[in-house]
């Protein structure tokens, strides 16, 4: 059964959910785990890619977007649209809506910051996973 955590930041937070999605990857990936980062408009899938080289000077988090890399080789996936079908362990979702495809990952990242448009899209996520008895947990994330 897929669990799923959001991730709220608190006002205190110093950056957005992409910032946040850097420190969540990287975190992730010294688990051992394979990621995939549904972010369906690729103008924030480019962002978030670059974003990913820079974050922090000391870190390096091999990624790619899906399509431009070898997905069997690359462990941090960005996809528009859930592809590769293959992947399944950690989905962060970037999106304003639950992704189709969610219930194949074994844990679902959901991101909420501040912009009313996102904590508005986050409130009916949750809201809808709770209708459908999925495992939630919620996390505060401080500056």
């Amino acid at each position: 059964m897929t669990r799923v955590d959001f991730y709220s930041l608190e006002p205190s937070f110093r950056g957005n959910r992409f910032d946040f999605a850097c420190r969540l990857i990287e975190k992730i990936r010294t688990q051992g785990l394979r990621v995939l980062v549904h972010c369906p408009d690729i103008a924030q899938a480019r962002a978030l890619d670059r974003l990913l080289w820079t974050f922090r000077d000391e870190a390096f988090v091999p990624h790619g977007l899906v399509g431009q890399v070898d997905a069997e080789w690359t462990p941090v996936l960005i996809s528009p649209n859930g592809e590769p079908v293959v992947e399944n362990q950690v989905l962060i979702n970037l999106a304003q809506e639950v992704p189709d495809f969610f219930s194949r990952f074994q844990r679902v990242c959901e991101l909420i910051d501040q912009a009313p448009r996102v904590l508005t899209a986050g409130r009916q996520r949750w809201a809808w996973y709770k209708q459908q008895s999925v495992r939630l947990e919620h996390h505060r994330i401080g500056g």
